[in-house]
Formats: C-alpha cells, structure tokens, sequence
C-alpha cells in the first residue's frame, strides 16, 4: 500500500453496504455518521495515522425521477455567439441563388476569360458580351444550365465553368420558446438547425418536436428534432430563404421514464400513445430492468396521484396508454447474487463463485495461497442468509483443519449467497463485524436475545463476536485470533446474563478448564448461550522483560535485562562494579516514569506563573491609575522577569532524575533501605572522578573551579568575581554531585551556608532575589527547579557520548 494509491481513489464512494473500501485496508463502515463523525472515526483509526484526514461529503447526484432530465436540450449546451459565414463546402444543386450571391464564370476555347458576377438587386447578373441574365429564384444546377446554354449559342466555340462564390446572407426570424429570441443575419446555405444554434437552442419549456418554418405567413416545414437526435434523419431540416421566420411552440405532451431503461429522461410525446413506445424512445429497457415489475404514476382526473403496476413484458403491458406527466418507473433486479458465493477480506483474490449443489469451503479456498501473509487459518466466518424470513446466521471454520479433512464436517458445506470472510491478524476485526453484530441484534426479540457473545482478556483480537449455532468456548477464542503468549493456560472465567422466571436478570460466573479443553476431555468445552462473555486470564507475574542501561564508569557497562523485583545493587554486581575512577557521589539514576511526572509538574507550573503574571499585570495598571505612575516601574520590572522565568520554565527538559546514594547501594545489605528496586527503562550513570566545584546563578562569572581543601562556599564566589547585585544571599544553597541539596531555613542561611563543606562535584547556586521587585510566591520554587534540573542534565552531559 503506498501513499499515492490511497490519494488517487479520492473521492471514495461508500458501497451499497455503507461501508468505506480503502486499497490496502480492511473495510470502514460509515453508515449513518455525520462527515464530523466520520472524519473522527477514521482519524482514530490506526491503518491511517501517516495521513491528515478531512471528510467532506459531496453533492448527490437526484436519484430516479426526481434526476430526470427533459431530453435532447444539451444538444444546445455551449453553442457559439457568432457565426461566421459559410465558406469553402459544396453548394448544393438545389440552392437558390439569390441578390448578393456571387458566381463565378471561366471562358475557355476561342475565348478565355475570368469573371466574378454579383447577382443584383434585380435578380440579374451582367455577363460581358452576353448582356443582362435573370438567374435569381433559380436553382444553382439550373443556372449552371442555362449559362451554359446562352454561351455555347452567343459564344461559338467557346465553352463555360460556373461555380458559386462568396454566398449572400439572408436574414431570418427564430421567434417563440428559443433562448434568445430575435433576427439573424445568417449565411445563405444555412438550414433550420443553424439558426436554432445561432439563437441559442431551445428553452426547457419549448418543443423539439414540432419547430415549424414559416415562409410569407405559411406553413413550410415542421422539424422534429427527436429524428435527427434518435436515428440521425435531417430530411426534416429545411434550408432557409430570406424573411424565412422559424417559431417554437411551448412544449407538448410528456412522460417520465426512469430506472432500468437505456436513456432515462423526461420525453416530449408525439406519435407515441403506449408504455412500450415510451420505453422504446427512451433505448428500450437495460439488461438488468425487470420489466415484470414496471410502475405507472399518474395524476387522475381528480388530481389525485395513482399508482399501476405494468408488466412490460407483456403485450397488455406496453400497450398500456402513457398520458401527459405519466412517470414510468422501471426497477432494476434484485443487486444479491443468488446461484453464487462472496469471498472477501484478506485474500488475494476476492469475488464472487459459482454456487453448486456439494460447495464446500475448501472448493472456495483450495489452498493456503489464496490468503494473504497474516490471514487468520482457524477463524474463517461464513454469513448466511437463511430463507425465506432473510435471517442472519453465522458460522465458521478453521481453515486448517478443513483442508486437512475436505469434505467433512470441519469442512462445511455451503449454501447460496454465503458471504465467507477471511481475517488479518494483525488488524483490528471490530469493523468487518460491526455490520453482521447490528444484523443479529436488530433480529433480536424478547424471546430470542442476540445472538452474540464476546471473549476479552489475553487474545490476541478482543470483542464481540456472532454467535454460532452450537458455539462453544473453543470457537470463541478461535474468533479472539486464539490466545496470546501470556495467557493463563489454567482456567478463564464465564459470565453469563440470565433472566430468571421473565423477571430479572442475573449473572452467573462459571469457570472454564483451558488445560481440559487443550487436551479434548469430555464436558470441558462449555456451549455457549447469548451474551457470554469469556475472560481469559494473563499468566500471573507475566511481564515482558524490561532492561537498564548502566553508561559510564562500569567494568562492563551496556543494556541489562531485568526480572521482577531486581534491585540496583544486583545489577551493579552483574556488570563487575565500578571501574577505578569512578566517581560514585556523582551517580545520576534517572527513570522514565518520574520525567513525565516532572513534565506535567512543569506544565502546571508554567500556568500558574502565567495566571500570576496576569494578576500582577491588572494589579500594575489598577496601581498606576491611582498614583498617577508610582509604582509602574517596579511591575514593570516584575513582568519582565516573570515572562523571563516563563520562558525558562517552558524550555526546561524534564530529566527524571532519583537522588540515589550509590555508596550505600553498593555497600549496603542487598535489598535494605537504601536500594533500589528497578523498573523497565531506568538508566544509571557513573562519571569520572570530578575535581571541580561549580558556581552558577547571581554571580559576576558563572563558571567551575578546581577543588581545593579548606575553600569555603564565599571562597569560590568570590573566585566568581562575587554577587551580582540581583542575588539573593540569603538563599544561596549547595546542590551536591548527587543531587542531594543542602539547605537550611531562612534566617542564618548566610552564617549556616558558610559552615558547609564543600566536595568535589558539588553546585552552588546564587538565586535572584525575588523579593527586590514584585514578589510573587513561585518565583523562588521555580528558579530552585530551573537550576536543579539544568544541574542534572549537565551531569547526565558529562557521562554520555
């Protein structure tokens, strides 16, 4: 399936079923959802997630009559404005030359000459040496005679060629239910249909059947436009004389004719009187009409609407009489295929076979070729349709065992109109199933519930599934696409809904025997009744094995797998130790778990210091509209650290760190207070021996020193050039190599601070002080966290590559 596959089916059209088929993708019913909908369930849906989905329902084209068109009119779709004249085709010998027309003459023999001869206004041509001659109302052939004539007797010994030039243009009247009524100037050959064309056609309400042609007030011609669209006869379309006045009268008798017929469209009724000339000028009926079932809707002589059944396979049937505004309606057969089988889902060939008397399933499916890689071989579904109520039934089989066994009872036989079904085990079922479980529940009654059951648990395919006649546990698990590797093997667990005595209902929970099952004893494989539903049990203490990546300064550092309840000091012990510059006081353990706590703690923080700040905003203008711009500076100051702080926090990575004291892990009893117990995902750094101790925050030159013996926390900032004047002295805490942080309460902070010893790895930290501008009560926590994290990840820095 590749992406441009999918995009060029666009639009897509659901199926009779209402369902959606996708190249490549397991069938999506969309039946009854709004585009909203719709466009929500195939969002979500997994087979789709590389792609941005956005449904849009186009327009539907009018179904039957109400998509009836008045035929023959889009003869006159897209006709041109102008027409040039005619020029460079045959004139034919019954044209009539008239004033303005041009002949063209060539002497040849004992005189040889060339003339262009205008017929004037007089009807006559000035033909040199010969004199005036009267042509006008003649026939060209008939000219053509008669010059040749004149010249072989005037002439002698000379002989003539006359041919047409530059034809004259005649004016004509299309007056009556013509688009664009009016007078046209047209060319002289022009007929009929050129001066419909050149009007613009016909209107909607005018006839195509009776455009009559008038000529000095009398009737000349009537055009049938039906002749020339349905058997291609122009006899009917006359040429035009100067003054000629072509008129269209409204429209006249009509009948409607849809459905199983070749042309369905609204036709203007003529010498047609019957049903069957009626379906013969619509092409006669389609190869799949049932003429036997043929409507009739007519407007009574009460004004009343009536329907009549016609049989128009019948003799009585086609000569039924048509009246003006009769519909015919004409149903196609049944679309269900009856002497044959469907084969669908994960197949390579799906279609429909032909039924015979002793198909079976494998007769169908002969060979596991026929199914695509992933097909589920033990669940096949049939769905049948039982006669003559049309009832749903479904059963199923287990492909493997029918093609080890063709022809018995693991082989079934089937019925026509079965619909067997084949799935990927890999997909979701839920919407193949769908369908046949809304099948099943609507035949439901209150004295025959549904006939469905589900299975969860550790399957493989969870959900609801149809019932089966004589269904029994072992089927329903087939249907789940059998069990999963973390199945508990033992026992599952039966709930069944039973209405007592017609008054309630209550549940009753049987245990099923797997083991008994798997090995065939008699009694174990419960039959199943409506709306069981099977729960099969995970394996106790069954996890897939998770690991823990110990990185730096190891003997044998890498990826380790881990069992339920394994601690850290075991680990530590597998992979031999730490090396011999390890620096163990430095160790960052970080879990996955905790950096998505950090996360959303991070979140919550950036919206609440975004309220604050919004408070301190409309505090800031109530204040200065009071004191005329006192106080305006300090907020001012205070929102732009606090929109700084803002930014800080938003760019902030989460780590996941745990304070872990990998000395006392090592040391320690394995297990005891101090270890860890691991989880999936968690990760153990171990850098090398660190000599330096590093100073950041409120300080003149945030930078690390060497460590030395006997330097106290003032001694290194002052090695920093000392406090910026926006530090907060009283705060300044030490965070050590493993994340430990020493504090101590506000008032003595600075004295107490002083007394700390300082190791090699640790952090000092001179936070802002807050309290200098607008306080609000985060700032301080949240420079605290800003500062412990970024700590971390330069750690977690230091040891990765």
């Amino acid at each position: 399936m590749t992406r441009d596959r999918i995009l060029k089916g666009n639009p897509y059209k659901l199926n009779r079923f209402g369902v959606l088929e996708i190249p490549g993708l397991p069938s999506i019913p969309l039946a009854g959802l709004t585009a909203d909908e719709a466009t929500r369930r195939l969002s979500a849906d997994p087979d789709l997630r590389d792609f941005t989905v956005k449904l849009t329902l186009l327009r539907l084209e009018p179904l039957d009559d109400q998509g009836a068109k008045p035929f023959g009119y889009d003869l006159f779709e897209g006709v041109p404005s102008t027409f040039a004249p005619v020029k460079d085709i045959q004139v034919p010998i019954d044209y009539v030359v008239g004033p303005g027309d041009i002949l063209n003459i060539q002497l040849y023999g004992n005189e040889a000459a060339s003339y262009a001869l205008t017929v004037g206004r007089d009807g006559r041509i000035k033909f040199p040496k010969l004199g005036p001659i009267s042509v006008s109302g003649m026939g060209f052939d008939a000219v053509r005679a008669a010059l040749e004539q004149r010249v072989s007797q005037q002439l002698i010994g000379t002989q003539v060629s006359v041919t047409m030039g530059d034809l004259r243009s005649i004016r004509v009247f299309v007056l009556g239910e013509a688009e664009k009524p009016g007078s046209y100037t047209v060319s002289g050959l022009s007929t009929m249909t050129n001066a419909l064309f050149v009007s613009g056609g016909v209107k909607t309400i005018g006839s195509l059947r009776n455009i009559e042609l008038k000529r000095n007030g009398h009737l000349v011609s009537v055009l049938d436009l039906y002749d020339l669209l349905l058997h291609g006869d122009t006899s009917g379309d006359r040429q035009l004389m100067p003054g000629d006045v072509i008129f269209i009268p409204p429209i006249g008798v009509t009948a409607t004719v849809y459905g199983g017929v070749r042309r369905p469209a609204i036709y203007e009724l003529k010498k047609e009187k019957t049903a069957g000339q009626l379906v013969d000028i619509a092409g006669g009926l389609s190869p799949d009409a049932d003429g036997k079932l043929a409507q009739l809707e007519r407007i009574d002589s009460s004004r009343l609407r009536e329907m009549r059944n016609i049989d128009l396979n019948s003799s009585a049937g086609r000569n039924t009489e048509i009246m003006n505004g009769d519909k015919l309606r004409v149903p196609a057969i049944r679309p269900t295929l009856e002497n044959s089988v469907e084969l669908s889902g994960f197949v390579f060939r799906p279609g429909a076979f032909q039924y015979r008397a002793g198909l079976r399933l494998t007769d169908v499916l002969s060979s596991f070729d026929e199914l695509r890689p992933n097909a589920d071989r033990h669940y096949v579904m049939i769905r049948r349709v039982i006669p003559p109520e049309e009832k749903i039934e479904v059963i199923s089989a287990d492909l493997e065992r029918a093609l080890g066994a063709r022809g018995s009872a693991a082989d079934p036989e089937l019925r026509p109109r079965d619909r067997i079904i084949v799935f990927d085990l890999t997909a979701n079922r839920a919407r193949t199933v769908a369908p046949i479980i809304d099948d099943l529940k609507l035949q439901a009654s209150a004295t025959t519930p549904a006939q469905v059951a589900s299975i969860g648990g550790e399957v493989r395919v969870p959900g609801l599934y149809p019932l089966e006649p004589s269904m029994r546990v072992s089927d329903l698990i087939r249907a789940g696409g059998s069990l999963e590797d973390s199945a508990y093997t033992g026992e599952a667990e039966l709930n069944r809904y039973e209405v007592v005595d017609g008054k309630e209902r209550q549940t009753a929970l049987l245990e099923v025997n797997l083991a008994a099952i798997h090995h065939n004893e008699p009694g174990a494989d419960l039959e199943l009744r409506p709306y069981d539903i099977l729960v099969i049990k995970k394996t106790p203490q069954w996890e897939q094995p998770g690991s823990i990546v110990l990185n730096g300064e190891l003997r044998h550092p890498g990826r380790y797998p881990i069992h339920r309840g394994e601690t850290l000091s075991s680990v530590l012990k597998r992979a031999g130790g730490l090396s011999d510059i390890a620096f163990e006081e430095g160790a960052v353990f970080v879990r996955d778990e905790l950096k998505q706590r950090e996360k959303e703690q991070l979140e919550k923080l950036s919206d609440r210091l975004q309220s604050d700040l919004a408070a301190l905003s409309l505090e800031a203008v109530s204040t200065s509209a009071v004191t005329n711009g006192g106080g305006g500076g300090n907020a001012a100051q205070a929102l732009a650290i606090g929109q700084e702080l803002i930014q800080q926090l938003r760019n902030t990575k989460p780590v996941g760190r745990l304070v872990v004291d990998l000395h006392q892990v090592i040391n320690g009893r394995p297990g005891g207070p101090g270890d860890v117990i691991l989880r999936a995902g968690d990760m153990l750094l171990i850098p090398k021996k660190m000599q330096e101790v590093t100073v950041l925050g409120e300080v003149q030159s945030p930078t690390s020193h060497l460590y030395r013996a006997g330097l106290t926390r003032n001694d290194y900032i002052a090695k920093s050039g000392g406090t910026t004047q926006k530090a907060d002295r009283k705060r300044i805490y030490v965070v050590r190599a493993n994340g430990d942080v020493v504090s101590g309460g506000r008032s003595g902070w600075f004295r107490r601070s002083q007394s700390v010893e300082m190791r090699p790895g640790d952090t000092i930290v001179v936070p802002l002080d807050t309290e200098r501008v607008a306080p609000l009560p985060l700032w301080t926590s949240i420079t605290t966290i800003v500062y412990n994290l970024a700590i971390a990840l330069l750690a977690i820095h230091s040891v990765q590559p």
